[in-house]
């Protein structure tokens, strides 16, 4: 069974897209919390309460940072989309820190991010365009068959 975590951005259907492409395949997929309030106010929520932004954040990106690392700790895999509207900061974090711990990284991406992600693409074994060349990709990794 091969293990994938999708990491980056959360305002669009791409894991969907994957999870479905790869119905069949002997995949299982994590990824971190998609639901933007629950991510932001985790650690309020769990920690206690923040008058101050900056700690209230802080609080969250801590606890979502321990589910992070386990997550791709765990990954046989890591794909890291980065989308056109919002600037993924932890996605980048995510990224290094796949490639750091050895991890075979997808990133996902469109070509007007080439320039900006250039050293992101040179850790990624696989700069892919589309949700379903990831899927291609993993059927491969897989069966080491071709798309039709």
């Amino acid at each position: 069974m091969l293990k994938v975590y999708l990491s980056g951005e959360i305002h669009t259907d791409w894991r969907d897209q994957i999870t479905t492409g790869a119905q069949g395949l002997d995949v299982t997929f994590t990824s971190p919390v998609t639901d933007h309030a629950a991510s932001d106010d985790c650690g309020v929520a769990i920690l206690g309460e923040e008058p101050n932004k900056y700690w209230h954040d802080h609080k969250g990106a801590m606890v979502n940072a321990i589910r992070t690392r386990k997550a791709i700790t765990d990954a046989d895999v890591v794909v890291v989309r980065f989308g056109e509207k919002y600037r993924q900061w932890n996605a980048a974090f995510d990224a290094g820190f796949a490639a750091a711990l050895g991890k075979s990284l997808i990133i996902l991406q469109q070509p007007d991010h080439d320039h900006a992600l250039k050293e992101v693409d040179a850790a990624a074994l696989a700069v892919a365009r589309e949700p379903s060349q990831v899927v291609e990709i993993l059927r491969y990794v897989l069966d080491g068959t071709l798309p039709a």
